[in-house]
């Protein structure tokens, strides 16, 4: 697929567009920024002009990923407008409000993707994922055993979505419709809470059962 990752300068979207690359994707790096946009695709071994404006990226991809921290998602998502109608994008926000990053705090749409999806409107598929995996973690060939939790509205959205982390190295499962998101948002700072109380790093959840 050509996926469009935007905001695919920070580690995050450098670490899923480097495992989506290897897994035979055609991946656009979008940034607010040209320069950094074209700085990082180079350092992914792509074209420099795989780099491009998060609304450019839009227009051209099949679909889309957004990576950006919380404080950048409403006006990255409002500067695209219509690029993404009829696509599908993941969203992988994290609705973390430093200092108190060991809090849940969920936005009064109820969820990061639920206010994503408020943003793009009905004609754009949100799918939520991604926000548990170790951005560093995936900047690497590591096996990663923390798993996916997708959630969506459409069955077949999150199918591929759950392709896409299969294509990336990790398990994904069905998590339900998209104000499931609220869930695997919280666990982030449950997450980070962990990791620092018990001295860990790269802590995640795990699916079990029979």
């Amino acid at each position: 697929m050509k996926i469009a990752i935007l905001g695919g300068t920070g580690s995050l979207g450098k670490g899923l567009a480097s495992r989506w690359i290897k897994a035979g994707h055609d991946i656009l790096i979008g940034s607010r920024d040209l320069s950094k946009a074209q700085e990082s695709a180079k350092g992914l071994n792509l074209p420099t002009s795989s780099g491009m404006l998060n609304e450019d990226a839009a227009k051209s991809c099949e679909l889309a990923c957004l990576t950006v921290p919380f404080a950048h998602q409403e006006n990255t998502l409002k500067s695209i407008g219509n690029a993404l109608d009829k696509k599908i994008m993941i969203d992988a926000t994290v609705p973390l409000m430093p200092p108190r990053v060991m809090r849940v705090q969920l936005p009064q749409e109820g969820s990061a993707a639920l206010k994503a999806q408020s943003i793009l409107g009905e004609n754009t598929i949100v799918v939520s994922a991604f926000q548990n995996i170790s951005a560093e973690l995936l900047q690497t060939d590591a096996d990663i055993e923390c798993d996916v939790l997708v959630a969506g509205d459409f069955i077949d959205a999150r199918s591929t979505v759950i392709s896409l982390a299969e294509d990336a190295g990790l398990t994904a499962w069905h998590a339900g419709p998209l104000c499931n998101s609220a869930a695997a948002e919280s666990l982030t700072s449950i997450l980070i809470a962990i990791n620092k109380k018990h001295s860990l790093a790269h802590s995640g959840i795990k699916i079990t059962g029979h």
